[in-house]
């Protein structure tokens, strides 16, 4: 039976856009009401329909929403460097002016678009006054998405572990960084330190700059590529099945032509993977 945590980490993307949309479908409702009732309270007739704060709140959030992978590529790709930390700041203050114009384009072009399905127009304002003040509250909101991702980062971390090779010295370290065999691996997890077998893992899922280890129904991280991963691994049985993840031969049960081309390879925990064309002819190498 799949824990939590595994079921979690299975369903990892899923559970994250379903939290994330649903607080910007709560948060935009609460702010469109409280316009509304704002207006009521100070004046007898509202000075706009009904629907105008909800188009004015949705439109935001949507364009909030299509731009936070983006943030995600930014923390992936440069992290901040608290040694090189006048860069850092320039590299971040310039992201979030970029997602703060990404932003305003989107909300208003949605907003326009709103407008015009009733027959009416939207009006933005004086340009740079409002892009002034859009981009305040775009700030703020880009370093708070930032301080959450990463804290949400470092939780998560240390609630699932992560996995690097073993070295007993600093040569063997070297040498692992150089390409040459991991036999176990280190797990860290809530202050304690696991060893496993590289042999125990069952296959290797590719995701962003980590790739995921999934051992006995639980998942495990480790900063590598994919392909650097999988050759360092090729002599302890694994092979390459497709651009997104690897297997351990040991833990092949059938193979299923599908009509595609392509085929389906069923593991001995049930779990079944695409082996795509492209990788077709070494895995049958592998096997034979």
């Amino acid at each position: 039976m799949m824990n939590k945590l595994a079921h979690f980490q299975k369903y990892k993307l899923r559970y994250e856009a379903f939290v994330f949309i649903s607080y910007f479908f709560i948060n935009s409702t609460l702010l469109a009401t409280s316009e509304i009732m704002e207006a009521q309270r100070e004046n007898a007739v509202m000075p706009f329909a009904i629907w105008e704060p909800f188009v004015w709140e949705y439109s935001s959030a949507i364009a909030t929403l299509v731009l936070l992978p983006f943030i995600f590529m930014l923390l992936q790709r440069a992290p901040f460097n608290w040694q090189a930390i006048k860069y850092s700041i320039f590299q971040y203050f310039l992201a979030a002016s970029i997602f703060s114009l990404l932003h305003v384009a989107m909300m208003v072009g949605l907003r326009k678009l709103a407008y015009f399905t009733v027959e009416r127009s939207y009006d933005f304002g004086n340009l740079w006054f409002e892009l002034i003040y859009e981009y305040r509250k775009d700030l703020w909101s880009f370093i708070f998405f930032i301080i959450f991702l990463q804290g949400y980062r470092f939780i998560l971390s240390r609630l699932q572990g992560e996995a690097n090779p073993v070295a007993q010295s600093e040569a063997e370290s070297d040498s692992c960084q150089a390409g040459h065999n991991i036999d176990r691996l280190l797990v860290k997890k809530l202050g304690k330190e696991f060893i496993i077998k590289i042999t125990d893992v069952e296959w290797l899922e590719s995701s962003g700059n980590y790739v995921n280890l999934h051992i006995d129904g639980r998942i495990y991280p480790t900063r590598a590529t994919l392909t650097q991963l999988s050759e360092q691994i090729e002599s302890k049985g694994f092979c390459r099945i497709h651009r997104s993840h690897a297997i351990n031969l040991n833990y092949v049960e059938s193979i299923t032509p599908l009509s595609s081309g392509d085929s389906e390879v069923k593991l001995t925990t049930g779990k079944s993977l695409n082996l795509s064309r492209r990788y077709k002819e070494s895995f049958k190498a592998r096997l034979a």
